[in-house]
């Protein structure tokens, strides 16, 4: 589905290709879906990034495949996009970051419990 030699920008016309979705609905799951909003270019043309059509898989996956409502389709992608950290693959730096913040955030709640 995605093209191997990967653009920045996809016009609705290479998008509704690449997703076997008609423009028309493209255009309206942007009003659906909060998740899903390509820019526009000078012209007033949609441009899609990679992440907007991994949006639009997703979104046609839940609808088509899984059957979701529009409604249900919304709520299920907003909950996804709160992924637990648990589920994120971190970097060293990360790690390292949270774990000083994890340490401070002790300290602080001893200081607490002292007083």
């Amino acid at each position: 589905m995605l093209e191997s030699n990967t653009k920045l920008y996809y016009s609705i016309k290479e998008v509704s290709e690449m997703t076997e979705l008609k423009p028309y609905v493209l255009r309206y799951w942007e009003s659906e879906f909060p998740t899903l909003k390509p820019s526009k270019n000078k012209a007033g043309n949609r441009t899609y990034k990679q992440r907007d059509i991994k949006v639009i898989l997703d979104i046609k996956k839940l609808l088509y495949d899984k059957k979701f409502t529009i409604k249900g389709a919304v709520r299920e992608l907003k909950n996804k996009s709160i992924e637990p950290i648990n589920d994120r693959k971190l970097s060293n730096t990360q790690v390292s970051a949270l774990n000083e913040i994890k340490n401070e955030l002790k300290n602080i709640l001893n200081l607490l419990n002292r007083h």
